[in-house]
C-alpha cells in the first residue's frame, strides 16, 4: 500500500534519525537526482549496476522540485515521490530522498551535497549521471566545487559521445534507451508501457490518470 504522507516527513529529522543509526560510521552513498516523471527501468537498473560495481551502501533517489535545465511541465510532487517510492521499495538498499522538495525553488544539486556533508561529513557521496548529464556537468551551478565535493560517476552508454571535463568513475550498464519523455508520450498515445516501468508505477499512472494530456508532454 502507498505511503500515502511519503513527503510529509520532515529532511531535518530524517537526516538526524539515520545520523544516530550509523554512529558515526562514514558510509558510501550514491546520489541520484532527476524529475523521475515518471520513474522508469532505465533507472533503476543505472542505479543497480552502480551500488554493486561501486560496492555502494546505498542509493539514494533524489526528485527534484524545479529543475534547472529543462522546462516541460512536472506531474505534482507527491506523484512523483509515490511513484519511486513504488519503485524502490523492494531494494532494501534504494531510499528515496525528499530534501529538495522540501527546500523548494529551482533545485542545485550543490546545495544538496553541502546540506549532506554538513549533516554527514563521515559519509562519502557519489553522484550518478547518465551520458547526457555527463556532457552537461560543466553547465551545472557551481560544477567545479561541486566535482570536488563528491565522487563523479558515469554510466556509460554504448555508441553515445562522452566528453567529460572533471574525473569520471564509469560504469558500464544494459544500453535501455528508455526516457521518462518516450513513457508519457506513449501513456497520451495510448501505448502500452508495461514492463517499461515498475508495475506498481504502470497501476499508479493508470488509476491516477497522468500523462494523458498530449500538451505537457
Amino acid at each position: 500500500m502507498v505511503n500515502p504522507k511519503c513527503i510529509e516527513k520532515a529532511p531535518a529529522a530524517e537526516v538526524k534519525a539515520q545520523l544516530e543509526r550509523e554512529n558515526g560510521k562514514g558510509r558510501q552513498i550514491g546520489i541520484m537526482g532527476g524529475t523521475f516523471n515518471p520513474v522508469h527501468i532505465a533507472h533503476l537498473v543505472a542505479a543497480e549496476q552502480a551500488m554493486t560495481k561501486l560496492r555502494l551502501d546505498e542509493v539514494w533517489f533524489m526528485p527534484d522540485n524545479i529543475p534547472p535545465h529543462k522546462n516541460a511541465p512536472l506531474t505534482s510532487a507527491k506523484d512523483r515521490a509515490t511513484m519511486l517510492d513504488l519503485a524502490t521499495r523492494d531494494n532494501p538498499k534504494f531510499r528515496v530522498k525528499l530534501l529538495e522538495l522540501f527546500r523548494g525553488g529551482v533545485s542545485y544539486t550543490v546545495d544538496t551535497i553541502r546540506y549532506l556533508k554538513e549533516k554527514a561529513p563521515q559519509n562519502n557521496y557519489y553522484l550518478i549521471m547518465g551520458s547526457d548529464q555527463v556532457n552537461n556537468f560543466h553547465t551545472w551551478k557551481e560544477a567545479p566545487t561541486l566535482a570536488k565535493m563528491v565522487t563523479l560517476v558515469g554510466i556509460r552508454r554504448p555508441g553515445y559521445p562522452q566528453d567529460p571535463q572533471y574525473p569520471m568513475i564509469w560504469v558500464d550498464a544494459p544500453d535501455i534507451r528508455l526516457s521518462s519523455t518516450a513513457i508519457r508520450r506513449s501513456v497520451a498515445t495510448g501505448t502500452s508501457i508495461r514492463y517499461l516501468v515498475p508495475e506498481p508505477v504502470r497501476k499508479y499512472i493508470e488509476e491516477k490518470g497522468l500523462y494523458l494530456d498530449e500538451t505537457n508532454i
